[in-house]
C-alpha cells in the first residue's frame, strides 16, 4: 500500500526519458552548428573537438560521448551542411521565382558566398587530405550539386531541351562557386553586384523566354 505500481513508475520513467532524449538531441545540434562555425572561422587545422565542444558550450566528455573522434564529429558535419544547404536552397522561393531571373542569380550568389559554403569550401580542403571524410564528401557535394542544378534550372524557368540551356545553368552555377572562393579572402560585394547584373543578362539572352 502507498507503494508505486507498475505502470505508474513506467510513466515516470518516460517522463524523464523524453527530457533527457530532447537534451541529447540539442546537444547534439549544438555541436554539430558550432563544428560548423569553427570550421568557417578557423578551418580544418584550428577545428579541434576541443575547441568545437567550448565554442558549443559542452564539455569535451560529453562532445565525445556524442563523436568519440574527430572525424566522427565532421563526417556529421558534412552531412549536417549538406542538408542545410538543401534546404536553403529549397528556401530560396518558396513560391517560384515568378520568371525574376535576376533575383535567382543574386540569390544563388549570396548562397555561395554565405558561411554554410564557406564552412562547406573548409570540408573539401579538409577532404582532400583525410581519408575518412574524402568519401563521404564526395558522395554528398554530388548529391547536393544535383538538386543545386535542378533547383536552379527550375527557378530559372530553363528548358533543358535547348542546346546548351543546361551547360548555361552549370556555367552560373560554377561562377557562384568561384565568388565563393574569392570571398574566403576579401569581402568583393560591389564586384559581385556587377557580375550578377551581367549574368542575369546573358541568361536573359542564352535561355530566352520564361517556359509557362
Amino acid at each position: 500500500m502507498g507503494g508505486v505500481s507498475t505502470v505508474d513508475r513506467a510513466e515516470r520513467d518516460r517522463a524523464e526519458r523524453v527530457p533527457k532524449q530532447d537534451r541529447s538531441r540539442a546537444t547534439r545540434q549544438r555541436l554539430l552548428e558550432a563544428a560548423v562555425a569553427c570550421l568557417a572561422e578557423h578551418g580544418w587545422a584550428g577545428s579541434t573537438v576541443s575547441v568545437v565542444a567550448e565554442r558549443a558550450g559542452v564539455s569535451r566528455g560529453a562532445a565525445q560521448h556524442h563523436f568519440p573522434t574527430r572525424e566522427d564529429l565532421f563526417t556529421a558535419a558534412v552531412e549536417y551542411v549538406a542538408e542545410e544547404r538543401s534546404t536553403a536552397l529549397r528556401a530560396l522561393f518558396p513560391e517560384g521565382a515568378a520568371g525574376d531571373r535576376h533575383a535567382v542569380v543574386a540569390a544563388l550568389v549570396d548562397l555561395y558566398t554565405g558561411p554554410l559554403f564557406r564552412a562547406a569550401l573548409h570540408l573539401w580542403v579538409a577532404a582532400s587530405n583525410e581519408d575518412q571524410l574524402r568519401p563521404r564528401v564526395t558522395e554528398l557535394e554530388s548529391r547536393v550539386g544535383r538538386e543545386t542544378h535542378r533547383i536552379a534550372v527550375d527557378l530559372l524557368a530553363a528548358d533543358e531541351s535547348v542546346p546548351g540551356a543546361r551547360e548555361t545553368v552549370q556555367g552560373l552555377l560554377d561562377m557562384a562557386r568561384g565568388l565563393g572562393l574569392a570571398n574566403l579572402l576579401t569581402d568583393d560585394a560591389a564586384r559581385r553586384k556587377r557580375v550578377v547584373e551581367q549574368w542575369a543578362g546573358l541568361l536573359e539572352q542564352a535561355l530566352g523566354g520564361v517556359r509557362d
